[in-house]
């Protein structure tokens, strides 16, 4: 049978730590991440290079500590670290499903970690392995949102996967708001003016000026990462007008 071809040749996905939560209150749901590796493995074939960023707020969220009282440096490196945690937890449920996987992390971390070098990531990805980046941008506020768009443009993404909770980008909140209107396709500019909650601010003015687009759509459905890079019309295009 012949594999169907995908309409990128190189992709960074950018998963919420809070999606490895699953039903949890916190933590890693070792179902979720199976899953997870699974769909990726079901892409593998395609000749596609991914990459991925993951967040970090299933274990510890920086934003959410300085609120409550704590250095806002140290939240936010607190919340890198945990990032990794979910990093190592992602690249061993690769590798049990026979991918090779790469960690490199923006704070070094020799034993756990290859320190972040581009040329090296391009290397790892060209020689088929997976790529995940941990520990954001090693500095303190700047989201892993920021960090994805960051690596994107440095690897070279044809676009950003942006894996998320819901079906794509919204007019409001559709849990709170059962009416929220679904966007097919929206601008970079809508996004920031209309203050969506796709990335924050910094992650999307980062892809527009570097014409990275991004695709919003749910990690949960099977077969939706596949979907998406055969580009097929699921979820939500954000890109220039």
């Amino acid at each position: 049978m012949k594999t169907r071809k995908s309409k990128y040749k190189r992709v960074l996905l950018k998963l919420s730590g809070e999606a490895l939560m699953g039903d949890r209150q916190f933590g890693i749901d070792q179902k979720v991440v199976q899953f997870i590796a699974n769909e990726l493995k079901g892409i593998s074939k395609m000749g596609i290079q991914i990459a991925i960023v993951i967040g970090g707020g299933n274990i510890f969220r920086g934003l959410e500590a300085s609120a409550e009282g704590m250095e806002r440096t140290a939240a936010d490196y607190m919340g890198m670290l945990a990032t990794a945690l979910n990093a190592l937890a992602l690249q061993n449920a690769l590798e049990i499903n026979g991918m090779p996987t790469r960690v490199l992390s923006a704070i070094e971390m020799r034993e756990l970690a290859e320190p972040y070098i581009r040329r090296r990531a391009v290397r790892h990805l060209e020689k088929g392995r997976f790529v995940i980046f941990a520990c954001g941008t090693g500095n303190p506020y700047f989201t892993t949102d920021t960090a994805a768009s960051l690596r994107a443009a440095e690897i070279g993404s044809d676009i950003i996967l942006k894996a998320t909770k819901v079906e794509g980008v919204y007019s409001s909140d559709p849990v709170k708001n059962p009416k929220a209107k679904k966007f097919k396709e929206i601008s970079y500019i809508d996004v920031l003016q209309k203050r969506l909650k796709v990335m924050d601010s910094t992650a999307i003015s980062l892809c527009m000026d570097n014409n990275l687009p991004i695709a919003v759509f749910s990690l949960m459905k099977k077969g939706n990462i596949k979907k998406v890079l055969l580009g097929q019309n699921i979820g939500t295009m954000v890109k220039g007008e």
